[in-house]
């Protein structure tokens, strides 16, 4: 099993998610969090007072699928989510061990 890690921009999602909801992938966790890459922050003007924003707001998708579908997700987050532009965001793979249905106490990819 592979775990998907994507950190995308905050208006990418819904049709990130559609995406991979319509390809089969049942569970998606999502997180809002906040980063800077090669884009770094900007600065914006508030009431006259200008201010740095260092960390930018993004979206942190992660879901965990068998190993031979883990490509199928990850073309799908980057053909929806690159607009060509810094800041568009990271996909991190990596192996999973073992995973566990709580309720049902099911291993492996029939608990996924």
């Amino acid at each position: 099993m592979k775990k998907i890690e994507a950190i995308i921009r905050p208006h990418k999602l819904d049709d990130v998610r559609e995406a991979l909801q319509e390809a089969g992938f049942r569970g998606l966790t999502v997180s809002e969090v906040k980063g800077y890459g090669r884009q770094k922050g900007h600065s914006e003007i508030y009431r006259g007072s200008e201010y740095t924003i260092n960390f930018l707001p993004k979206i942190k998708i992660e879901l965990v699928c068998a190993d031979d579908k883990a490509e199928k997700a990850i073309a799908i987050v980057l053909r929806l989510a690159k607009t060509g532009e810094v800041g568009d965001g990271k996909i991190f793979v990596s192996f999973v061990e073992e995973a566990i249905r709580v309720r049902t106490e099911e291993v492996g990819e029939d608990a996924l």
